[in-house]
This record gives structure tokens, C-alpha cells and sequence, in this order.
């Protein structure tokens, strides 16, 4: 008996393989702070448990494919706050934004079709694309250039006639590159030049730093017919497990099709859209307190960061991770001398190894990510640890 080709060549999450090697750590009795996934601390606001316990209904019966109207409606509100008119006929409610890009990449590709994407990305799209039978093509990026990829030349020399969609995580994830609006105006008119789709991983959209505005593909009327929007509740509201997301477009012919795929699925579960729908109804000045504990976790950790030596980062912009350049000869090597060899006052710490986020072979090997998930003090404590282990790991 054998195995599909098609799994065979997908990889497992580089951001959770070593976690049973952190098990044995703490199972020794070290403190281990984990900067390896981004499953954020702050609470998940007290509105979603509330909407749930409130749900009356006898019987927890199936939803409507593309999503029940009172999340429906709360999201279109949502969007409407920053000028964007998405009414329920624009969107399907998804499990995650995972597999809003799961539907995506099934109804655009065909087999070896091509989707652009900015490398380091975040690792999942691997899975994505081979599920649909289709190429990643990387926009190489490097620390150095602080992880920017909207530059016409670098995009127009990697579109081929298989080249179907060029896609944008925005804010970035891993690296916490943002775009500015004249950037998504430049990757608009690629698209439109090459009749390429736009994919939009927006996940972490109000996560926009140092006086940044809010900004998405969506702000752009011209582009409206090409723009495929990704959404969650994961990130934005420390939602992670609620598995709630959707996928926004005026593309009325791909909406249809992807309809397809959600009435196989048959729907989304109810109980949890009744929660999303009271999280897509917080007042913006939930944002700006998210946002503001956010930017202080970040600039704790690169604070701390910048006093290695050797260190290649540029501050990061959005989300909540930061990509560095580390001053050691293999990052995975590092991180297993980190969580088997190494501790300091009976802690240690682990990060996620960048080389996975790549899709060119022997990229990565010098990178980290970490997710500045924790409160500020422990941030800076476990890159603390990074820079310690760093001395340690060199002079052994």
C-alpha cells in the first residue's frame, strides 16, 4: 500500500517539531520561554464566552454554508469602519483562515499553476498550495533589506504563464514586514498588467506600528474584481482556538465556486460564530489597546535584541514576530544547544528556526523567528537568554 505522492511531499510546521525536545526540558525543571508560536497571552475579551452562554437554542443545528447572518453582518460592519463595503453576498465564513486559503488555492489552481509569495512566509502555505496542486514561486527577500518585496522588477521577472496569483501575508508573518498603500498600489498594477489574482492574508491587520495606518487590498476600488481578502479571529482577538474565519471578494464567479467546497464541508460551527460575531463587534479603542501592548512587547524584544552582537534586524512593523539574522553558524543547531545544553538561573528559551519559512532550498539557516506573544518583561528575558546563549554556543 502506498501513499499519495501529494502528502508525501508535504512538510511537518518547523514552528512545532521541537516541541518534545522543550518537554524534556521543562520535564528536567527548567523554565522554558517559549518565542516559538503565535498563540498570544492577552485574554480573549470576555464578549465571546458571554455571546456563547447566552445562545438559547435547544438544538445546535447545522449553519448555512457561506455563514450565519449575525457574523455575517458583524464583519461587514467591521470592514465598513475602514471604508470597505463587504455586505454578506462578499464572503464565505471559513474554519480558520486556513482553510479560507485551502478554498482559494483549490479554486484558482491547477495543476504546476504558480502563486508568488514573499519568502520567509508563513510555513502553512506549503501545505496550502500542494493540497491544490500547485507552486510556491518565492520573492526571495533578506534581513538586510529589512524583508521588503514590493519591487516591480523582482516580481515581474518570477511571472511565468503558469503564474496565477501573487500573494501578500500583510502585516507579515514571520518577518513583521508591512506594506505601505503606494506598495499595494504597485503590486495592483503587476496584477493587473499580468492578469494575476490578489490573495490578502490580513490576519493581523490592526497590528500596524509606530503610527501606521490601518490599511488592506480592500481600500482599493480598482482592484476590487482581483482582491481575495483573508480574515480570522485568531490573532486580532486571541482567538486562536475558536477556528473562525472568512473570505472576502466582489469576485462573484469565484465566490459561487467556492461555495462549491463549503457545502461540501457542510458549515461552520455554529456556537462559535455566535462568539466571533460579538468580537467583530468591539469598539475600535479595543484595537488601540491590543495594538499599544503589542508595539511595547516588540520593542522590548528588539531592544534587547540589538545588544548582540552581529545581529541582522530591521524593526519590525506589524504583526507580532521579528525575523533576525543570528550571529551563529546554524540556527537549528543553536536551538537544540539552547534546549538540551544550555540554561542560565534554571531557564532557557526557544524560538522557531527561520530556514522552514523558506521555500529555496538552503535559505534560512542563519534565521530566527520569534513571536513577541509574552508580556514585556518576559520578552526581553527570553531574548535575554538568546543573547547568553549565543556567547555560550560560540565559545564552546
Amino acid at each position: 500500500m502506498k501513499l499519495s505522492n501529494k502528502v508525501l511531499a508535504m512538510q511537518h510546521s518547523p514552528i512545532r517539531k521541537f516541541n518534545p525536545i522543550a518537554q524534556k526540558a521543562k520535564d528536567a525543571g527548567k523554565k522554558v520561554y517559549h518565542l516559538n508560536i503565535g498563540q498570544p497571552d492577552v485574554e480573549t475579551p470576555a464578549c465571546f464566552m458571554d455571546a456563547i452562554q447566552s445562545f438559547d437554542q435547544n438544538v445546535i443545528a447545522y449553519a448555512e454554508s457561506d455563514g450565519m447572518t449575525v457574523l455575517q453582518d458583524a464583519v461587514s460592519a467591521y470592514f465598513k469602519q475602514y471604508g470597505m463595503d463587504y455586505g454578506r453576498e462578499d464572503m464565505i465564513i471559513t474554519n480558520g483562515g486556513s482553510e479560507a486559503l485551502i478554498m482559494i488555492f483549490i479554486s484558482l489552481l491547477n495543476p504546476k499553476d504558480e502563486v508568488l509569495i514573499p519568502e520567509p512566509f508563513y510555513t502553512n502555505y506549503h501545505t496550502f498550495a500542494t493540497m491544490a496542486d500547485g507552486v510556491i514561486v518565492p520573492i526571495t527577500t533578506t534581513p538586510e533589506e529589512g524583508y521588503h518585496y514590493a519591487d516591480a522588477e523582482k516580481i515581474e521577472a518570477l511571472i511565468t504563464p503558469r503564474t496565477k496569483a501573487i500573494c501578500c501575508i500583510n502585516p507579515g508573518n514571520p518577518t513583521g514586514t508591512i506594506l505601505t498603500m503606494d506598495e499595494m498600489k504597485l503590486i495592483g498594477e503587476i496584477a493587473k498588467k499580468h492578469d494575476l489574482w490578489i490573495i490578502t492574508d490580513e490576519v493581523y491587520r490592526e497590528f500596524a506600528y509606530d503610527g501606521r495606518a490601518v490599511t488592506s487590498f480592500g481600500m482599493l476600488k480598482d482592484l476590487e474584481d482581483r482582491v481575495i481578502v483573508v480574515d480570522s479571529v485568531s490573532k486580532r482577538f486571541s482567538a486562536c482556538g475558536a477556528r473562525i474565519g472568512c473570505l472576502l471578494t466582489k469576485n462573484r464567479e469565484l465566490l459561487e465556486n467556492v461555495m462549491k467546497i463549503a457545502q461540501g464541508r457542510l458549515c461552520v460551527p455554529t456556537v462559535e460564530q455566535i462568539g466571533a460575531a460579538a468580537l467583530y463587534k468591539l469598539p475600535l479603542s479595543y484595537y488601540d489597546e491590543v495594538r499599544a501592548e503589542y508595539e511595547g512587547r516588540r520593542d522590548a524584544a528588539y531592544e534587547e535584541l540589538m545588544k548582540i552582537p552581529g545581529v541582522v534586524c530591521q524593526k519590525p512593523g506589524g504583526a507580532f514576530y521579528l525575523t533576525a539574522k543570528l550571529p551563529v553558524d546554524n540556527v537549528e543547531n543553536f536551538l537544540m544547544f539552547l534546549l538540551t545544553e544550555f540554561e542560565d538561573k534554571g531557564e532557557t528559551v526557544m524560538f522557531a528556526p527561520a530556514e522552514g519559512f523558506y521555500a529555496t532550498p538552503g535559505l534560512g539557516k542563519e534565521e530566527m523567528r520569534i513571536a513577541y506573544v509574552l508580556n514585556k518583561e518576559d520578552m526581553a528575558r527570553g531574548v535575554e537568554l538568546i543573547r547568553l546563549g549565543i556567547e555560550a554556543y560560540n565559545n564552546r
